[in-house]
């Protein structure tokens, strides 16, 4: 026994850790699953602030959040497939299905989330289809034809009725983003056996950070992309994002303390064990980054840009920062939900430890290429519907 797995052993002795807690299965794959889906929901949410509820500051993303949604709903159940010990047999549960599986739930839901998301981009852009399939040859130019839904038509009727299925497609899409997401906290709130888990604000908590999260990354992307290409960007834009960022924010941190200051408050037998986890193994990533770095800077920060019309070379210096502070804080708390609720012994007398290595399976490295596949999805879809038009593409589109 080498001298790191003996001073693990004794440590698990020592506060009375059962042998079957020394592990934590859900580590980095499941952190991910939660993540990406919380990008997915919130980008969809800022196109319907658009197409559903008229915002229109919110145009220039309007599409891209479309875009960038779908990239990431692609990678979404890659970090799943990758913690299954098999998983070609994913699609048994949607063969056999079973109602009273909160787990199989995740299939139908991610299934007819896809199916909406993708039919609302193909009607959105369906007059630029037309357009670029007129230019196009080979085999864009077939593809341009698949995409159209094999209509050419852009008549003024043809593109009310579009705009009609496009409302509807928003307005549905709205309530199916929201459940996308606040399943997986009702996944993790239904485990009562967890107190750290077995709380109903969990899917609140959950859905409210991938709001955060989602505008987070359109702001980083845009802005991002924009500069690369050398495109003007629309301040309007990214102010009224940052404005409906910290609204969101608001909302998600006050909740993420309600929901640790009710366990303080009802002080139950688990209370020991949870203080004993947030003052120890969660120390420093909860309470340093999550909440004193990654929460409390970004809400200052989000307030005072909110409230106050800075220059706008300012505006889109801290925008990007405070979006990136904004994703880390989310994915800290994927973290600190995920890994810390599996660190407390069932005994609830002692925590185990995890570090995570970088070349296992669900290790750091496939974490990595996991975050970059949907950035490489985007920029090959990006290339076949463009995120945003010049004026005169966008007239004739």
């Amino acid at each position: 026994m080498n001298a790191a797995a003996h001073g693990e052993t004794l440590a698990a002795v020592s506060n009375y850790v059962f042998p079957n807690d020394l592990h934590v299965h859900w580590s980095l794959m499941i952190v991910l699953y939660p993540y990406i889906t919380g990008l997915v929901a919130g980008a969809f949410i800022v196109s319907s602030l658009y197409h559903v509820f008229h915002i229109k500051s919110l145009k220039p993303v309007a599409r891209f959040s479309l875009l960038f949604a779908l990239a990431f709903l692609i990678c979404a159940t890659w970090p799943l497939l990758n913690h299954l010990g098999h998983p070609e047999r994913a699609m048994s549960m949607m063969l056999t299905p079973n109602p009273t599986s909160a787990m199989a739930g995740f299939g139908y839901i991610y299934s007819a989330y896809f199916i909406v998301l993708l039919l609302e981009i193909l009607f959105i852009f369906r007059p630029v289809v037309v357009e670029l399939g007129k230019t196009a040859t080979g085999f864009k130019k077939r593809l341009y034809g698949i995409l159209s839904i094999g209509s050419d038509n852009v008549s003024v009727k043809a593109l009310k009725l579009d705009h009609k299925i496009i409302a509807f497609l928003a307005a549905i899409g709205i309530p199916m983003a929201c459940v996308l997401h606040g399943y997986v906290g009702f996944i993790f709130g239904g485990i009562k056996a967890n107190p750290l888990w077995a709380t109903p604000l969990m899917p609140l908590i959950f859905l409210l950070s991938a709001c955060v999260s989602g505008i987070a990354g359109i702001i980083f992307s845009y802005i991002l992309i924009m500069k690369v290409s050398g495109r003007k960007i629309d301040v309007d834009c990214v102010q009224t994002l940052i404005q409906f960022l910290w609204g969101f924010f608001i909302l998600d941190f006050v909740f993420e303390m309600l929901e640790l200051f009710s366990h303080f408050y009802m002080a139950t037998h688990h209370w020991h064990t949870l203080e004993a986890l947030y003052s120890g193994p969660l120390f420093n990533t909860f309470w340093v980054y999550q909440v004193g770095i990654f929460s409390v800077i970004p809400f200052f920060l989000l307030m005072i840009m909110s409230l106050i019309r800075f220059k706008d070379s300012l505006l889109l210096f801290f925008a990007p920062i405070v979006s990136v502070m904004i994703l880390l804080q989310v994915l800290l708390m994927r973290w600190n939900v995920v890994v810390g609720g599996q660190l407390m012994s069932k005994s609830e007398r002692g925590a185990t430890t995890f570090h995570p290595m970088w070349f296992e399976k669900e290790g750091l490295l496939p974490a990595i290429i996991i975050m970059i596949a949907p950035v490489v999805i985007l920029w090959f879809i990006g290339k076949v519907l463009p995120f945003w038009m010049d004026k005169d593409s966008a007239e004739a589109a």
